[in-house]
């Protein structure tokens, strides 16, 4: 077992500190191998449920931004690490997959535990590597040695993502009394230097397509939050009277300008710049016309990063038939999401929009503003749907839109904040999700690592947004948007930085799904769950297509009866059930406490009045942009 012993000496010489593993027979080997170097003491974390496991794992390497050791037992464990390894690669997350497996000759000979395991995740992992299953020889030594250094350089190298290292074992599987592990200290090692991103980059003719159009479009997909690519929107948006368009998964709020190591330690000081960049882009682009969506219509669009939220935005996109698309992308297969790409420009974000920032473009022809003192009366009908609301294209001037792109954009984001803002402040009816969801997001504490679940947690706040002046960073699994480990995920983050405050907000379907996030022995006092718990997939009955079917009851809301209070109970997390708006009010500042520990505040609402109050949010959207 002196090769597999080796592959955590040569994880360790390559900084790899964290380890989740699953307890199994077959992986004997590699968890003594774990468990017995030092360099994982603390480090190393046992969660029996191979599916949680996984996503703990991922929301480690989200947190430290480093790769992780999944390690698992041979058969359908593996399988269970599939969501998350599929999660990982469309987020380029790097995941180090160790599966345990029986030797070549036993697949297919009905053996227990035996599965087909090579290549087990397919085109979701970046590479899949065999281990040999004899390395006694010494070229069959250096081979392991060698495939070991080439998956970890795999997943760590831009861009980052799962790879797999299938290692067949043979019995007997464990040391005798009292046999040491030894580490050879002459393990190969080999290191694979990232330097994907030149600095001083020269963009003369990038620079030239600019100074053609000044209707430039800055759009950010999902993005790790980044403080030096912030800078360089924020002065693109403020000199040159760029638009950046951003969903709340992109981490680009105007706070984001400090080291990401002030955020992990609380030593950043409260960052007074604005919110340079537009959120509401879901409010307002849902109702407009095809002329009215003519006005904010770019000639030159660029975009970064990965997927968005926006479904408006999206089929706005596609619809606006840009001149030309630019994706900023340093490296990998580049999507053509919206149909009109005409140029990848292989250069890292925050390089590429430094050097267009810094270069002389001309100044932009209309005033440099960054908000817009823009009038929306709401005032309520007894049905509740907003009346008399001014169209906020009624200060269109004469000749239309001016000539740059800004202008257009910002009066529209505006507008919509006005809307929120007006609609909200209205009395309120009876306890909702919506409302519920904007009173937890609003008390959220400063440094905020904020995981949101999908469905429609990640819908509420990209339509809602941040609140202010919290320097709040956002994760989202939005590599597939499947629900099932939206919970592992946030307690891995929570594991992985405990002096930062992590807050999951999660509907009740995601929550029950993923209970065994629990299931392990570690603390995780920063954890903060704000369960919206409507007794089923509410989602659908506020979506178009399944809102319309009879079958709605029973084939796609599927009622469920849980409470999180046994959940709580069993994994000694305290507990806030909460049913009303002064409830609710009365118990944030207590849940978010620091001295208040693990914590699960549940918001139970009735599936039928959220949706009639979403309802009444629509018409209100309706009458002002329509």
């Amino acid at each position: 077992m002196q090769a597999v012993y080796n592959i955590a000496e040569i994880c360790a010489r390559h900084g790899i500190t964290d380890v989740v593993l699953s307890p199994g027979s077959r992986s004997a080997p590699l968890t003594l191998a774990f468990a017995r170097h030092p360099a994982f003491a603390g480090r190393l974390r046992v969660v029996p449920d191979e599916r949680a496991a996984a996503f703990i794992g991922l929301g480690i390497a989200q947190a430290t931004r480093r790769p992780v050791v999944l390690v698992c037992t041979s058969g359908s464990a593996g399988l269970n690490y599939a969501p998350a390894v599929a999660e990982a690669f469309f987020q380029q997350v790097p995941l180090l997959v160790l599966t345990a497996d029986r030797p070549p000759e036993w697949i297919d000979q009905l053996d227990g535990q035996t599965i087909r395991q090579q290549n087990l995740y397919g085109r979701h992992a970046k590479g899949a590597f065999d281990f040999p299953v004899d390395t006694t020889h010494a070229d069959a030594k250096w081979h392991a040695e060698r495939l070991v250094n080439e998956a970890i350089n795999l997943a760590g190298t831009y861009p980052a993502g799962p790879v797999q290292v299938n290692v067949p074992l043979r019995e007997p599987f464990y040391p005798k009394a009292g046999e040491e592990a030894h580490y050879e200290q002459d393990v190969k090692i080999i290191r694979d230097t990232d330097y994907p991103f030149p600095a001083g980059i020269s963009l003369p003719g990038a620079l030239q397509d600019a100074k053609a159009t000044g209707r430039v479009l800055i759009v950010a997909g999902q993005h790790r939050a980044d403080a030096d690519l912030e800078v360089a929107l924020r002065t693109l948006s403020a000199e040159h009277g760029f638009p950046v368009i951003a969903d709340v998964i992109a981490n680009v709020s105007g706070e984001q300008d400090l080291l990401h190591d002030e955020i992990l330690n609380g030593s950043a000081a409260e960052n007074p710049a604005y919110d340079f960049a537009l959120h509401r882009h879901d409010v307002f682009l849902a109702g407009l016309s095809a002329d009215e969506k003519a006005a904010l219509q770019p000639d030159l669009l660029i975009t970064f990063g990965q997927s968005l939220i926006s479904k408006a935005l999206k089929l706005f996109l596609r619809g606006a038939a840009p001149q030309q698309h630019w994706h900023v992308q340093a490296s990998g297969p580049a999507s053509d999401t919206f149909r009109r790409t005409t140029k990848i420009i292989r250069l890292e974000p925050a390089t590429f929009f430094q050097a267009l920032a810094t270069a002389e473009l001309p100044p932009a022809d209309v005033p440099q503003q960054v908000g817009y003192a823009i009038q929306i009366s709401a005032n309520s009908t007894e049905s509740g749907t907003p009346t008399g609301a001014t169209h906020w294209l009624s200060s269109v001037p004469p000749g239309g839109w001016p000539a740059g792109l800004g202008d257009a954009w910002h009066k529209a984001d505006a507008a919509a904040t006005q809307l929120l803002a007006d609609f909200f402040a209205r009395p309120m009816p009876e306890f909702n999700e919506f409302s519920a969801f904007r009173l937890a997001l609003n008390a959220l504490p400063i440094y905020t690592a904020l995981h949101l679940a999908n469905s429609m947690a990640v819908r509420y706040a990209n339509i809602l947004g941040l609140p202010h002046g919290r320097h709040i960073e956002v994760f989202a699994n939005r590599g597939t948007s499947g629900i099932d480990g939206c919970t592992s995920t946030a307690v891995g983050a929570a594991l992985a930085q405990p002096g930062r405050p992590v807050v999951l907000l999660t509907g009740d379907v995601a929550f029950f799904y993923d209970r065994n996030a629990f299931w392990h022995n570690y603390p995780t006092p920063n954890l903060r769950v704000v369960l919206f718990n409507n007794h089923g997939g509410g989602i659908f009955r506020i979506i178009d297509g399944p809102r319309q079917q009879p079958e709605l009851d029973e084939f796609f809301e599927t009622r469920q009866r849980l409470t999180a209070e046994n959940t709580a109970r069993d994994f000694n997390l305290r507990y806030f059930p909460v049913s009303a708006f002064a409830e609710l009010e009365a118990a944030l500042p207590v849940f978010f406490a620091a001295e208040t520990g693990a914590a699960v505040l549940e918001v139970f609402t009735d599936s039928k009045t959220n949706a009639a109050f979403f309802e009444q949010y629509r018409a209100a959207v309706k009458q002002a942009f329509s």
